[in-house]
């Protein structure tokens, strides 16, 4: 999997971790499944030295919590993001965010013991987009909670933002 970060004077010789109270999946080490994905993510979102790279890697992926190829997880997945969003109405607090589900997964323990979750969104990369209303291609991030799972990480790819 691939993992893009600003361009800095060293490379890096590990993630580095996300702690962002508005990350998808909490936080945690942030990779993507496609290249393309890496190189748009590096060249929208990290682009403050104008210069962004791409790291590639192998997670093992035994204990994470798959929602997008694994029936079973992804159903998992949807009942604990209902319950979250079902105990958000009761309580009429307002706009319903990421950081809430986050929160409310880590109070019930939804994750303990899960290494990671592999998630798919909706790309905002205009080149999916090819045919109108027709994105074929699942834009997948994995989140990793134990850096343990992370090997053989290095430098893949540098460019220009």
């Amino acid at each position: 999997m691939f993992h893009t970060q600003e361009k800095w004077a060293d490379n890096l010789d590990g993630p580095i971790k996300c702690i962002r109270s508005d990350a998808w999946l909490g936080e945690g080490y942030y990779f993507w499944y496609y290249e393309s994905d890496a190189a748009w993510w590096g060249i929208n979102s990290k682009n403050r030295t104008k210069y962004y790279q791409i790291y590639n890697c192998h997670i093992n992926c035994e204990n994470v919590l798959d929602t997008v190829f694994n029936e079973d997880h992804y159903r998992i997945w949807v009942k604990n993001v209902d319950l979250a969003i079902e105990k958000f109405l009761k309580k009429d607090r307002g706009k319903i965010s990421i950081k809430y589900i986050n929160e409310f997964f880590r109070e019930r323990g939804v994750l303990d013991g899960i290494h990671g979750v592999m998630f798919q969104d909706i790309s905002n990369n205009p080149d999916f987009w090819v045919v109108d209303k027709f994105q074929y291609k699942k834009r997948i991030q994995l989140v990793a909670f134990h850096k343990e799972i992370i090997s053989n990480f290095a430098l893949y790819f540098e460019s220009e933002c």
